[in-house]
């Protein structure tokens, strides 16, 4: 599945039907799977009290975006290799 993400505009914004928002157009379940791992890993980070919360935050986007860079890689060196 590839396509464009799109930003939700927050819950105000947001019509939702039995199948996707009309707003941002991503489906029921990426939308809640999304908001729960958010809610999980800001309530993780708000227990930390951290009074460094801006580096922690960029440290979890960095290291979000090489593990997908990672995945992405091992997923396309699996369909090189024929193990798709």
């Amino acid at each position: 599945m590839s396509g464009v993400f799109n930003a939700c505009k927050g819950k105000s914004y947001c019509n939702e039907n039995e199948a996707e928002c009309r707003t941002c157009g991503r489906g029921q379940d990426e939308i809640y799977t999304t908001r729960r791992i958010i809610d999980e890993l800001a309530t993780f980070a708000a227990g930390m009290n951290y009074s460094n919360m801006d580096e922690f935050i960029n440290y979890v986007a960095c290291k979000v975006a090489n593990k997908v860079h990672h995945l992405k890689e091992q997923q396309r060196q699996a369909v090189t290799n024929g193990y798709h």
